[in-house]
């Protein structure tokens, strides 16, 4: 009888799993809309990037480790990106005071929104259990439709891997 519940738990639970992966956007969709407040505490709405490629990237939260490398790595590379008439922005459910400081301490530049409600985060099937943002990335093409969608990334290299996709994209 045990058993049978175990499996019975583990089908369900393998069943949530794909139908909340369902929900993820896919390539040649339209990106759902965002109008989230960003570090300085102004709306950054993704239609304001109307002709230019975005980077959208989902991070857990600000001042941990991987997320401080992703950061470094995106800033880093950020004259490579605009070469490409490419914008980044990033997506955590942490407020907005959160990501000033997050920007202040480590010296980053670009947009940080604050989906503190996580519908944005929810809408682009980027939730994870634990309540925060999962590690996905969402490139954007200048028409607005999701290019490319990388999921549980590494942030070591992700960025390297986001400019490979854009020089790729654009031949």
């Amino acid at each position: 009888m045990v058993r049978n519940i175990c499996i019975v738990m583990t089908l369900a639970l393998a069943l949530a799993v794909v139908g909340f992966a369902a929900d993820m956007p896919q390539v040649g969709q339209q990106a759902p809309a965002v109008a989230l407040p960003s570090q300085d505490g102004k709306v950054v709405d993704l239609k304001s990037f109307h002709g230019k490629w975005v980077v959208l990237y989902f991070y857990p939260k600000d001042m941990t480790s991987g997320c401080t490398i992703e950061a470094h790595n995106f800033q880093q590379d950020l004259s490579k990106y605009e070469q490409h008439n490419a914008v980044i922005v990033g997506v955590s459910v942490d407020n907005a005071d959160s990501h000033q400081q997050f920007c202040t301490k480590e010296s980053l530049t670009f947009r940080l929104l604050a989906d503190t409600d996580k519908k944005v985060v929810d809408q682009y099937g980027s939730l994870g259990q634990s309540g925060m943002a999962s590690r996905n990335t969402f490139l954007i093409d200048p028409n607005g439709k999701i290019a490319q969608v990388w999921t549980k990334v590494s942030p070591g290299k992700h960025s390297e891997e986001v400019l490979a996709a854009l020089a790729e994209k654009e031949k």
